[in-house]
């Protein structure tokens, strides 16, 4: 089955029984080639079972409620994902982030509606990353909730409201 036994019948003036048989030959060679990769390659790589876990993320995403902030609140304060004093300071981490918030709509803030963005996409994506192995279907909430709290919180009125 080595490649340089199958050449020299290549090299020899081809007839028409000679060559069907080379091309046999050369099908036959390529069939055990090809079979022998994919045994090795089979033996060594993993299933393509994780390409399948995206799209179970994203309909559980797409399932999940949207929190308001309130049931957001409530449940942070009730996970076991993360500890007291983490959960202490994203308290004060989004205290500063709604103090913000009344300052840029008094007018005292001198912020643009952008950089309060940029503020909340950090802050979530600190509580998703903290959430993601202790409370996955939390990080799933809050990760489908998202727009909808910025839509709340980007919102004067619905903000006033809060």
């Amino acid at each position: 089955m080595t490649p340089t036994a199958a050449a020299p019948a290549a090299v020899r003036p081809a007839t028409k029984a000679s060559a069907n048989t080379n091309v046999a030959t050369a099908a036959a060679t390529a069939k055990a080639v090809a079979g022998a990769a994919a045994t090795n390659t089979a033996a060594t790589t993993t299933p393509a079972a994780p390409a399948a876990a995206p799209p179970r993320a994203a309909q559980a995403a797409a399932a999940a409620p949207a929190l308001d902030l309130k049931s957001l609140e409530t449940r942070l304060k009730s996970t076991s994902g993360i500890g007291v004093f983490t959960k202490i300071t994203l308290k004060n981490q989004v205290d500063d982030l709604l103090d913000k918030f009344r300052s840029f709509y008094k007018g005292d803030l001198a912020a643009s509606l952008a950089q309060l963005r940029q503020s909340y996409d950090q802050l979530v994506l600190k509580v998703l990353a903290l959430l993601q192995d202790g409370d996955p279907p939390l990080a799933t909430a809050i990760a489908a909730s998202r727009e909808s709290i910025w839509g709340v919180l980007s919102d004067r009125s619905k903000f006033a409201a809060v």
